[in-house]
């Protein structure tokens, strides 16, 4: 938010768009108000415990499921994957949950490196999986092309797709490059 407030105030100052251009261009305004509002989200959900209490439920509850670290990685990553679902933007979901998930995984004894690189790939991908789940999804939703079922549906075919190449190549991989 704020590296787009400064290059717009560059755009104004230097004279390549007017105020007036500006106040034009309302989705942007909508998209700018709502990413900040989704960003502040998250950070009061960290401030008030929401996202401590539930990173702590998933360590009891896997921990409770006696698994080893290998089955409860992938329980982990598929929770932080599909949690996404009940985020309105990819930028929150990270900022709320990433440094808590990576926590659960060190502490049920997955390799740090392997579970950091992990989860940052998957939050990059999860955005494929709705309509709003990441900054460039809704002008594309918007613009009306895709039904918002086709696009569920798209989203969670392309997750099962990602998710079984990245754990069925990457696992692999990292153990062939001396990661695990």
């Amino acid at each position: 938010v704020a590296a787009a407030l400064n290059g717009l105030t560059i755009l104004l100052v230097s004279g390549v768009i007017s105020w007036k251009e500006c106040l034009a261009e309302g989705p942007a305004w909508d998209t700018l108000t709502w990413f900040a509002a989704l960003i502040a989200m998250a950070s009061y959900l960290q401030k008030y415990g929401l996202i401590p209490w539930f990173a702590d439920s998933v360590v009891k509850v896997v921990s409770g499921m006696g698994l080893a670290w290998q089955p409860a990685f992938l329980v982990v990553v598929l929770l932080y994957f599909y949690s996404h679902y009940l985020f309105a933007s990819g930028a929150a979901h990270i900022g709320a949950m990433y440094t808590a998930f990576l926590s659960v995984l060190i502490a049920c004894g997955a390799p740090p490196l392997v579970s950091a690189i992990i989860l940052g790939i998957f939050s990059n991908i999860m955005g494929c999986t709705t309509h709003y789940g990441i900054g460039s999804a809704p002008p594309f939703f918007g613009a009306g092309y895709v039904p918002l079922g086709t696009w569920w549906k798209i989203g969670f075919g392309m997750s099962i797709m990602y998710i079984t190449i990245f754990l069925g190549v990457g696992f692999p991989w990292f153990k062939i490059i001396g990661l695990m």
